[in-house]
């Protein structure tokens, strides 16, 4: 009996910490999705501040403001409205 209780213990500690990492695993991705769309949208803010204009599309900004996206991870959807008005800016995961 005490030795089912231990081994059913266990069992549910592997679980939990299972769950664990794999939610720290989920947080990170979304957390790393966050932070390529942050520096999409600052790097058009930088384009606008110095030349009046949004960029057109993302490889101006690769060209011109040294964007770097691992593109193997996520996709950019980016559509430029008007050179006055901030694209529409959208990252997904890639998977």
């Amino acid at each position: 009996m005490k030795g089912a209780a231990l081994l059913l213990a266990a069992v549910v500690a592997v679980t939990c910490f299972s769950a664990a990492v794999d939610q720290l695993n989920q947080d990170q991705g979304v957390e790393q999705l966050r932070q390529v769309e942050d520096a999409v949208r600052r790097s058009c803010a930088t384009c606008y501040a110095s030349e009046g204009i949004y960029p057109p599309d993302l490889d101006y900004l690769r060209e011109h403001y040294g964007l770097q996206v691992d593109e193997s991870r996520c996709i950019i959807h980016y559509v430029a409205i008007a050179q006055n008005l901030m694209p529409d800016i959208t990252v997904l995961p890639l998977s």
